[in-house]
């Protein structure tokens, strides 16, 4: 019983459809996955490598600021009243771009209503 188990022979071509299944899972994961991973990666690097003075940003911490010093690790933020020492890091993103584009998209619909 055992041997006749053994010597039955499978599926004739089997073992490839199943690898290249196995390939485009793969392939998919590459894509919908790690790719926009890595790329979102270089563009923070990036963005903290541009971090400049007078700029204002948001921390990870939730902190809003404008960076009144840029050293090579650290940035002096002034927040309210306050000065904070914090890692370039911890920067999350820029909030000066978010103003001016919010502020003209509010201008650009008075604008149109004016018009209409």
């Amino acid at each position: 019983m055992m041997h006749s188990i053994l010597l039955q022979a499978g599926p004739e071509g089997g073992g490839m459809s199943s690898m290249l299944m196995f390939g485009m899972v793969l392939l998919v994961m590459y894509f919908f996955f790690f790719r926009p991973q890595m790329k979102k990666q270089k563009e923070e690097g990036r963005f903290q490598d541009d971090l400049g003075k007078g700029m204002r940003v948001v921390t990870n911490s939730g902190i809003h600021g404008k960076i009144l010093e840029v050293q090579e690790k650290q940035l002096v933020i002034e927040s309210e009243n306050s000065r904070l020492r914090i890692d370039r890091t911890a920067v999350s993103k820029e909030l000066s771009a978010q103003y001016q584009s919010s502020t003209s998209d509010k201008k650009a619909k008075k604008d149109k209503e004016k018009q209409d």
